[in-house]
C-alpha cells in the first residue's frame, strides 16, 4: 500500500505541466495584452480608418479638377439627329483641357457632414478605450484565475500527501492488529478523494492557462509563473457614489453620447438637403487639330471659359423627405440606445458592489472556517492516535479541513477577481 502510494504521488507530480521559469506580474500581464491582443489592434485600425472619413467629408470645400483629352472623326457634314440638346453638327478634332468645378455653398450641408465625421472618430476612440477595457477586465480573470487553479494544486498536493501518511500509519497499525481493516479502508477512501482532487485541480491549472493565453492575446499556448497580488482595499460604501462615476467615466458611454451628436449633426445635414447648391465651372484647354473645312469660320486653338451655376431642388420623387425623415428616427434611436446602456451600467454597478461586498466579507468568515478545520483536525489527529475516536472522526476532520482550505484560498481570489470586476464597471481600471 505505501508503494502504491508513492507510486502514484510521484506519477500526479509528474503529470502536473511545466511552469515557465518567467515571472509575470499583473501589471506586466496588462501590458502585454493591450500591446499584442487583437481586438484592440482592430480596434486602432478602426480609428484609422474612421480618421479618414473626415478628409473624406471634408474634401467637397476643395474645387475638382478633372484633365480631359478628345479625339472625335466625322463624316463630312454630318450632323446629330437625336439624343440630349446640344449643337447638332460634328466636327473632328483632337483636344486637351482641364474642368475645375468649385463648390461655392450648399448651405451647411458640408459643415455638418464634417461634424458628424469628427464626432464618429472621436467615438471611435472611446470604442478603443472600452474595448481596453475589456481586455483588461478579461487578463483580471484569467490572471486570479490562475492564481487560484495554481494555488488548489499545491491543497492538492498536500492533501494526497498528508493523507497518504494517514493510510502509511493506518495500514502498520492494522498489521500489528493494533486496527481493524475498516480503518484502512476509509483512510484508503479518503486518499483516492485525494487523489481526485489533483486531477481536477491539474484540468483546472491546464483550463487557465488557456485563458490565460487567450487573455494575452498570444497565438502558442504557454504556462505562466505569476505573481501574487496583495489584496485589495475595501469596496466603498457609498455605491450612490460609484454610480456617477461610472456614469462620467466609462467610455462606452461616452462613444454612445457622441454617437447621439453625430445622429443629429447629420439629421440637419439631411435637412440642408433641401437648399440650393451654388458652384462655379471653369474650363480651359488647347485643340492642336481642328478640322477648319467643316467650320463657317476659324475657331482659335486655345480656349476658355466660366460660370456659375444655382441648382435648386424642386422635385425628387420624395427622396430627400424620406432621408430627412430617416435620419431624425435614427438620431431618436441614437437617444435610446444611450439610454438604454446608462441603465445597463448603472445595473451592472449596483450587481459589481454588492457582490464585491459579499466576496469581502467571505474572507473574513473563510478564514475563521479554516482555523476552526485545522484546530478540528488536529484534535481529531491527537485522538485517534489515542484510541478516543475512530477512523470516521478522522477522515472527516480530513475532508473538513480540506474543504476549509479550498474555500479560503477561492475567497481570496474571488474577492480579487470581484474588486477588479467592481473597478471595470466603475470605469476605473487600470
Amino acid at each position: 500500500m505505501r508503494v502504491f502510494g508513492l507510486s502514484l504521488l510521484l506519477f500526479t507530480f509528474a503529470a502536473l505541466p511545466l511552469i515557465s521559469q518567467v515571472r509575470l506580474t499583473l501589471q506586466e500581464a496588462e501590458a502585454l495584452a493591450l500591446k499584442n491582443h487583437p481586438q484592440v489592434l482592430a480596434e486602432q485600425n478602426v480609428i484609422g480608418a474612421q480618421t479618414q472619413r473626415i478628409t473624406e467629408a471634408r474634401s467637397a470645400y476643395y474645387p475638382l479638377v478633372n484633365a480631359d483629352v478628345t479625339a472625335t472623326l466625322s463624316g463630312q457634314g454630318e450632323r446629330i439627329g437625336a439624343g440630349y440638346l446640344s449643337a447638332s453638327r460634328l466636327i473632328n478634332r483632337v483636344g486637351l483641357g482641364f474642368t475645375l468645378n468649385q463648390l461655392v455653398t450648399d448651405f451647411g450641408r458640408t459643415s455638418n457632414l464634417v461634424a458628424q465625421q469628427r464626432l464618429l472618430t472621436n467615438a471611435a476612440q472611446q470604442d478603443y478605450q472600452a474595448t481596453q477595457y475589456d481586455v483588461l477586465a478579461t487578463v483580471n480573470r484569467a490572471y486570479f484565475g490562475t492564481l487560484r487553479a495554481q494555488s488548489l494544486i499545491k491543497v492538492a498536493q498536500e492533501t494526497l500527501a498528508a493523507r497518504q501518511e494517514v493510510v502509511n500509519q493506518v495500514t502498520a497499525l492494522a498489521q500489528n492488529q493494533l486496527r481493524s481493516q475498516l480503518d484502512v479502508s476509509f483512510a484508503t477512501v479518503n486518499l483516492a478523494q485525494a487523489q481526485l482532487l489533483l486531477i481536477q485541480s491539474q484540468n483546472e491549472l491546464k483550463a487557465s492557462y488557456a485563458d490565460m493565453t487567450r487573455a494575452l492575446g498570444q497565438e502558442q499556448p504557454a504556462t505562466y509563473d505569476l505573481v501574487e497580488q496583495p489584496l485589495p482595499p475595501s469596496p466603498a460604501e457609498n455605491v450612490e457614489q460609484l454610480v456617477m462615476q461610472a456614469i462620467q467615466n466609462r467610455p462606452e458611454l461616452a462613444s454612445l453620447r457622441l454617437n447621439q451628436q453625430a445622429a443629429s449633426r447629420f439629421e440637419l445635414a439631411e435637412k440642408d438637403l433641401s437648399k440650393p447648391n451654388v458652384n462655379i465651372i471653369g474650363v480651359t484647354g488647347y485643340m492642336p487639330y481642328v478640322d477648319q473645312l467643316t467650320l463657317p469660320r476659324v475657331i482659335p486653338n486655345e480656349y476658355a471659359g466660366g460660370g456659375i451655376n444655382l441648382q435648386i431642388p424642386v422635385f425628387n420623387g420624395h427622396l430627400f423627405s424620406a432621408r430627412r425623415e430617416e435620419a431624425h428616427y435614427r438620431a431618436l434611436e441614437a437617444d435610446q440606445r444611450l439610454r438604454d446602456r446608462a441603465e445597463q451600467v448603472e445595473r451592472d454597478v449596483r450587481t459589481a458592489w454588492t457582490t464585491s461586498m459579499t466576496a469581502y466579507q467571505n474572507l473574513d468568515v473563510t478564514a475563521q472556517l479554516l482555523r476552526e478545520a485545522t484546530l478540528a483536525m488536529s484534535l481529531a489527529q491527537g485522538r485517534y492516535d489515542n484510541g478516543l475516536s475512530t477512523i470516521v472522526d478522522l477522515t472527516l476532520a480530513q475532508t473538513n479541513l480540506t474543504g476549509a482550505e479550498i474555500q479560503n484560498l477561492s475567497a481570496k481570489y474571488d474577492y480579487q477577481m470581484q474588486y477588479a470586476n467592481l473597478q471595470y464597471t466603475v470605469g476605473t481600471l487600470r
